[in-house]
């Protein structure tokens, strides 16, 4: 089945009821309470689209060229995407002429902000040697060794230019250290648009996608062969029993299990401690390869997530933050399963995987998190995450912000209060899409530009200041909404 992409949903909403999955948000100057009491969707919709209007005018004059508009279509926030002129800091100015406080980080890359000094002095300096080689840097052992340093399952490290292009390079090295084929995932998690693994990033409640104990693969996308839909073996996040059957039912045929700690791209989804502890366990007694995809959670912590958790997988997919802003991929793991890449077995290899810029961003981006920086960007997230739980829990609302909490997480409305996310399935059954998507619209409107999906990411430079004026600015868009 080819599924609409997420931004054509949202940019319905302009004239139709929304459809599901259509949340998130971005907003205005302003901060607290809103110019009007109970918020609707077409009125924020209404503000969106004149506070951006150059925007859709630059997006309009770029389907003439490209298709959608721009190459990204997760671009899109609302009808149209936001165009930005500069960014600074925690701040970004679009090209409509407002500064926005940066709560989407591209999508939670910009972990340091935007223009940091480290990595701007770092690309400075590299880029009069030459930009571009067909040769080895010796930035590639600099990043490779803070990576083997930091994260517990990494031994050795290979460089690509994307995450997408580093889970795709995991599959072949499970398949070939195993002699298997088949992939095992769940249901909501993101690991790129490749075909192998572009499946059931999502889903509904409908038939086509069978029952939750049992899943059914579907594809995210038109041109998606039916081979490849057919060698993934789908799972549902936090059901124990049903996810043991499942694999102990495929055992001969699966090379691998690939999986976020905490879903992203598909839907914000935490897996239980308990249940990871016993995954570890179960893939190890029946000789499938582990992969933890922390393209996102690696900002987890100075550990990744994989640390927080304290469960060594056999591979890690790492991107996003490593590049320090610019596309970069790896592919960690340990030192028997990445021997495919050194003996042979396995090939892997693309013109521009370990650039020299993005190894010395990366190098750089890096070295400045140190201990010090995630506990700054977690205690902020954690403040966050309580205080406005415990707000909108004495009003009894059903807004809630949700996650493993770190410094990437989501707000969300729920359809009664105590409804929570434990499945992908949850969001179709409890997140109140609508409203959701006005406060993502709203957040636009008043000054902050998170993910559209509801998700945010918080970065280094965010002041005490920021944080209270985010926060309070949310409760302002929750009791509109609620009044």
């Amino acid at each position: 089945m080819r599924r609409p992409p997420f931004g054509a949903l949202v940019e319905g909403m302009a004239s139709a009821a929304p459809a599901r999955f259509a949340y998130g948000g971005i907003i205005d100057e302003t901060s607290g309470r809103g110019p009007m009491a109970s918020l609707t969707l077409s009125a924020c919709l209404d503000r969106f689209t004149s506070k951006f209007a150059t925007s859709a005018a630059l997006t309009d004059e770029g389907r003439k060229l490209i298709p959608g508009g721009y190459s990204r279509n997760s671009f899109n926030f609302g009808p149209h995407a936001v165009f930005v002129d500069t960014g600074s800091g925690a701040h970004i100015d679009t090209i409509d002429g407002h500064r926005l406080l940066d709560l989407n980080n591209n999508f939670t890359v910009n972990v340091l902000g935007h223009q940091h000094p480290s990595v701007t002095s770092a690309l400075q300096a590299a880029i009069p040697q030459g930009i571009s080689f067909g040769n080895p840097s010796t930035a590639e052992a600099e990043l490779a060794r803070i990576l083997v340093d930091r994260i517990p399952s990494v031994e050795r490290v290979q460089f690509s230019c994307s995450a997408t292009e580093s889970c795709m390079s995991a599959i072949r090295v499970a398949r070939a250290y195993t002699g298997k084929s088949k992939v095992a995932k769940f249901e909501g998690g993101y690991h790129g648009f490749s075909d192998p693994l572009h499946i059931s990033a999502h889903a509904s409640l409908t038939p086509e996608y069978g029952p939750s104990e049992s899943p059914t693969a579907v594809p995210e996308s038109g041109g998606i062969p039916i081979e490849d839909i057919g060698n993934i073996i789908v799972l549902t996040q936090n059901d124990w029993a049903a996810c043991e059957h499942i694999l102990r039912t495929h055992a001969d045929d699966l090379a691998c299990l690939i999986m976020e700690l905490q879903s992203g791209a598909g839907g914000l989804v935490v897996l239980e401690q308990e249940f990871v502890e016993r995954l570890r366990d179960l893939t190890s007694e029946l000789g499938i390869v582990l992969i933890f995809d922390e393209t996102i959670s690696l900002r987890a912590g100075y550990h990744g997530l994989q640390g927080v958790y304290g469960v060594t997988p056999d591979l890690t997919v790492m991107g996003k933050i490593i590049g320090g802003g610019l596309p970069l991929g790896a592919l960690g793991g340990s030192a028997d399963v990445m021997s495919v890449l050194e003996n042979g077995s396995v090939t892997i290899s693309g013109t521009h995987h370990g650039h020299k810029l993005s190894l010395i961003a990366g190098a750089a981006c890096m070295s400045a998190l140190n201990e010090a920086a995630f506990g700054k960007l977690n205690g902020q997230a954690t403040r966050i995450m309580n205080e406005l739980n415990e707000w909108s829990a004495s009003r009894g609302s059903s807004f809630v912000v949700y996650g493993k909490g770190f410094s990437h997480m989501a707000y969300g409305y729920m359809k009664a209060p105590g409804l929570s996310v434990r499945t992908h399935r949850d969001y179709a059954r409890n997140l109140d899409a609508e409203r959701t998507q006005i406060c993502s619209l709203e957040l636009a409107n008043r000054g902050f530009f998170p993910v559209h999906r509801g998700e945010f990411s918080l970065s280094l430079p965010m002041t005490d200041d920021d944080i209270s004026n985010y926060i309070a600015t949310l409760k302002g868009i929750a009791a509109d909404i609620d009044f």
